[in-house]
């Protein structure tokens, strides 16, 4: 390792010329040509290069500063041995001619952004990296936990990251023991399956290895937590914010210096629209990053609009000091409610919902759910009267094969396959845990399987699977109580059942009123695919099986 000085190269005639801008800091690392600071003369702009790749160790200038040939900017470590230290002037030269060409004509060619220091090779000896393994069709799953930091120790199964979907919370699992090298992602980035997560040093192995089932050879997407300069932290600010199209002689008269034309072209900004509040109007790193933000805003305005219904044409949300009457807290909505009410609110507006209610009367059913959870009170399954309203539903789907259907634009597809989703109530909101396959398993199976899965929701440890291809959805409010509700369909499925908690009726059987429990059910469907007549029928089948469940095998 050596340390070098960088000074200011040839720059003509000029003394005492301002530098306007500091693009780095102590401990930033920098690659050669990677611009470090900005001079501007009352005739041109200039940026002084990095002479080789290195770390800032000090700076000697800051902005305002007047500075002339041969000054020093600031002190480079380098591993570079030998010659290094006579190379700074004579690396750092401008091309010819660069001091005397005139500011509103320079174009300097837009620099790549300073790199993080190198990662270790995944070939390493024990130094693998861990990454997000099989989590179905999502991509760009946000990263909302992080449990580690470089040079904690981890066991096997340790949680490292926890990933949020809008449908699900799944963790990213040590795949081995060892300590955290690096990190390569933190909260609030977005990952897919292959991404990786950070890199371990784990014990006793030379081989990269995947986290979970996830593939070898999948890209490594993950963006680095690694630190960035001033000059390249920036650019992961919303480059699609300004998408209006560039103005490219009015971007070249803009009165701008060559490293903020650079961050202005990766984020995409027209600086003929930037205003400037540098000397003299000139527009600096500050006034882009501002009108990015005030894009930013804008756009974020319009779905706000939207979602207070004024796209709709109806009266704005009313705003309301609440305070004013009396004690209040706020307290924010949990991300899994935020999720699903977007989605509710979708279903809702875009599904033209109409709701049938039915009783079906389980007395007979309820008596034999009774006896079969004595016969298998040593298997700890425990049979609920959702196990067998599932396994009703999947013969009523193969009876009316419309409501086992999805619309697909002006087609109607339709499924071949029975899974059943089950709303499931847990701290943090609902989620909708399916059954796969329910045509091919028992009562005894489908009790099992929701077990699992209900323990699954309520620690936040649904994966993704867990919770795709359903075809049909139940709501169950089981013992909580209710009569009749509109359960919210739960696109693309076409039709959701709402179960209330059964109540005993006295029920008129020709010659007396005898005592029955009675099941209230709400069946919401898709107007859209399925008309009132296929609604009831489905309705009254349904009520015929939980009355007599023989019928399944008929």
């Amino acid at each position: 390792m050596s340390t070098i000085e960088v000074k200011v190269p040839d720059i003509g005639d000029f003394k005492d010329v301002p530098v306007i801008e500091v693009f780095v800091k102590p401990g930033d690392v920098v690659k050669a040509e990677d611009s470090l600071v900005t001079l501007e003369s009352d005739k041109a702009t200039m940026d002084v290069p990095a002479p080789a790749a290195g770390t800032v160790k000090e700076l000697k200038v800051k902005v305002g500063d007047k500075v002339g040939e041969g000054s020093v900017i600031l002190t480079l470590e380098t591993a570079e041995a030998g010659g290094a230290k006579a190379a700074p002037a004579a690396t750092a030269s401008p091309p010819p001619g660069a001091a005397a060409a005139p500011a509103t004509a320079t174009e300097t060619k837009p620099k790549e952004p300073t790199a993080a220091a190198p990662t270790p090779s995944a070939g390493a000896a024990g130094v693998i990296p861990v990454k997000v393994p099989d989590i179905g069709d999502f991509k760009d799953v946000p990263v909302i936990e992080v449990f580690v930091k470089p040079g904690d120790a981890v066991k096997p199964e340790d949680p490292l990251v926890t990933l949020e979907s809008d449908k699900a919370t799944m963790d990213v699992p040590a795949p081995s023991a060892g300590v955290v090298k690096e990190l390569k992602v933190k909260v609030g980035d977005k990952v897919s399956e292959g991404s990786v997560i950070l890199l371990l040093e784990a014990a006793g192995t030379t081989q990269p290895a995947a986290s979970g089932s996830a593939k070898t050879d999948a890209p490594a997407a993950a963006p680095s937590a690694a630190p960035q300069t001033a000059a390249a932290a920036p650019a992961a600010a919303k480059p699609a914010a300004a998408a209006a199209p560039v103005d490219n002689e009015a971007f070249k008269v803009a009165h701008a210096s060559p490293s903020v034309r650079a961050f202005a072209r990766v984020l995409g900004v027209d600086l003929s629209k930037v205003k400037g509040s540098g000397p003299k109007d000139r527009i600096l790193k500050e006034d882009v990053e501002n009108y990015v933000k005030q894009v930013i805003s804008s756009a974020a305005a319009a779905p706000a609009a939207a979602q207070s219904g004024a796209a709709l044409g109806l009266l704005p949300w009313p705003q309301v000091d609440f305070a004013k009457f009396g004690p209040v807290e706020s307290k924010p909505l949990s991300r899994i409610k935020k999720i699903s009410g977007a989605n509710l609110h979708r279903n809702w507006v875009m599904i033209p919902h109409v709701t049938n209610h039915e009783d079906a009367d389980i007395t007979d059913l309820e008596d034999f759910r009774v006896r079969l959870n004595k016969e298998n009170e040593k298997s700890g399954i425990k049979v609920t009267m959702l196990a067998f309203l599932i396994k009703a539903s999947v013969a009523a789907l193969k009876k009316f094969p419309e409501f086992n259907a999805s619309l697909d634009g002006e087609n109607l597809i339709y499924k071949k396959y029975y899974n059943i989703g089950f709303a499931a109530d847990t701290p943090n909101g609902l989620v909708v845990p399916v059954i796969k396959n329910a045509d091919q398993k028992g009562v005894l199976a489908i009790a099992k399987e929701m077990g699992e899965l209900s323990g699954k929701a309520r620690e936040g440890k649904l994966g993704p699977a867990d919770m795709q291809g359903g075809c049909f959805s139940i709501s169950s409010l089981g013992g909580i109580g209710g009569t009749y509700f509109t359960p919210i369909i739960n696109a693309p499925e076409v039709a959701i059942l709402g179960v209330c908690r059964s109540t005993t009726r006295p029920v008129w059987d020709g010659k007396q009123f005898v005592p029955r429990l009675i099941l209230p059910l709400s069946l919401s469907w898709d107007h859209r695919v399925i008309d009132g007549a296929a609604a009831a029928r489905f309705n009254s089948y349904l009520v015929a099986l939980l009355g007599d469940m023989r019928r399944i095998m008929l």
